[in-house]
């Protein structure tokens, strides 16, 4: 009976953290890092809370202002941080 009752809170514990996730943004490019980060040469995971969407795919940041500084030049930040994630 313990076996079972832990085994359905273990399952539920992981339900609950992978809709999380998903809620979160979880499916961002990139592998969830942020995007702005990656035009200056860093990794920075995120939860993908701060995102946008771009020709249907979802970039993540860290933090709103580097997503609206990202924004005045989409286009060619998208490539900066493409190259950079393609070589590291």
């Amino acid at each position: 009976m313990k076996k079972s009752i832990l085994a359905a809170v273990a399952g539920t514990a992981l339900i609950v953290s992978g809709t999380a996730a998903i809620a979160a943004g979880a499916a961002g490019e990139f592998g969830n890092n942020c995007a702005w980060g990656l035009t200056q040469g860093v990794k920075k995971y995120t939860d993908c809370s701060v995102h946008e969407k771009i020709d249907g795919k979802t970039y993540c940041f860290s933090k709103q202002t580097v997503k609206e500084t990202f924004m005045e030049d989409p286009e060619g930040n998208l490539s900066k941080a493409e190259s950079f994630y393609n070589d590291n």
